[in-house]
């Protein structure tokens, strides 16, 4: 099996193979519905599951754009696993180092964040949060895609957002925070205040 060094040439890694830096934004890039996405989120988590097993409780979800049926999206099937223990996780960054998974830190403290890249260094296209299901981000994050699979009208008002926004925003943190306002009326909407961890 290739290791991640397989992919990713020497000077962009760390000493530590696991954790690639940020890399500089590309160019915001949202398509239309692939009904391929959700067939790849399933042979993902059949791949994620033999070695996250013995940390997992509440399985591996799909979240994100991609899980939304019909849902224009950027190109990345974003996955959360819920896991039993945050710190005990961190023994499940071999394994998944092991799969191509690059640790790419974000809310730390709240979840491990990891991206899969394609042989093209640049292009993301697997994202995965390990987290404990009781945290902020596991109740947000299925709360927002279930909300936007049970009301079509909102999935579009999201949509006509993100395609707004990504013509206007070159770069993922601008395009990110112009979409907060929206998601932090649908989670109230849901009974839930929008955390900042």
């Amino acid at each position: 099996m290739n290791s991640p060094a397989a992919f990713y040439p020497q000077t962009l890694l760390t000493e530590d193979r696991r954790y690639r830096p940020p890399i500089a934004d590309k160019p915001i890039t949202v398509v239309p519905y692939d009904s391929e996405w959700p067939s790849r989120f399933d042979a993902e988590r059949a791949l994620l599951e033999p070695p996250l097993g013995q940390w997992l409780t509440e399985g591996i979800h799909h979240i994100g754009s991609t899980a939304v049926p019909g849902l224009a999206s950027k190109p990345i099937i974003d996955m959360m696993a819920g896991v039993r223990d945050l710190e005990a996780a961190r023994m499940a960054f071999d394994a998944l180092g092991e799969l191509s998974y690059i640790y790419a830190p974000h809310r730390p403290g709240v979840a491990h964040h990891f991206s899969k890249p394609s042989l093209h260094l640049a292009e993301t296209t697997y994202g995965l949060h390990l987290t404990e299901p009781e945290s902020d981000l596991w109740r947000e994050r299925l709360a927002f895609r279930d909300a936007l699979c049970g009301d079509a009208e909102l999935a579009a008002e999201y949509e006509a957002l993100k395609l707004r926004l990504a013509g206007v925003h070159h770069d993922v943190a601008s395009y990110t925070a112009g979409k907060r306002a929206f998601v932090a009326r649908v989670l109230a909407t849901a009974g839930i205040q929008l955390g900042r961890r």
